[in-house]
């Protein structure tokens, strides 16, 4: 079992960046694939970025693509999104996940992951 804890979030303006962290407990946080959801009021939970345990492959939604980074550091069981050139409309509360699984496949459903964290606020003015 793994308990995840999300930091980082805040409030800031569009076209600044924040790295948001998400730490692990439990020492099997390599064998997790790991991935980063966004919910905004109102609207469904979805799919940001997702990164595989080795952390070679990573995956991303069209909308946030080529503006933020996933990545991991297996040692310090911490799984990073490194977000550039906000926008509003990626003000969200973000969530990390885990998924116990060793493959190459990315996965983007909710549904797929088994542990989440409490979540934390971004919020992007214009």
């Amino acid at each position: 079992q793994v308990q995840l804890v999300e930091s980082g979030g805040g409030l800031v303006q569009a076209g600044a960046s924040l790295r948001l962290s998400c730490a692990a407990s439990g020492r099997t946080f390599s064998t997790y694939a790991m991935a980063w959801f966004r919910q905004a009021p109102g609207k469904e939970r979805e799919f940001v970025a997702s990164i595989t345990w080795t952390g070679n492959s990573r995956e991303y939604a069209d909308s946030v693509k080529d503006r933020f980074t996933a990545s991991r550091d297996n040692p310090k069981n911490t799984v990073y999104l490194q977000m550039n050139s906000l926008k509003p409309e990626d003000t969200a509360v973000y969530f990390c996940a885990a998924k116990q699984y060793r493959g190459t496949v990315h996965f983007r459903g909710v549904i797929e992951y088994d542990y989440w964290g409490q979540g934390t606020q971004v919020t992007v003015s214009s």
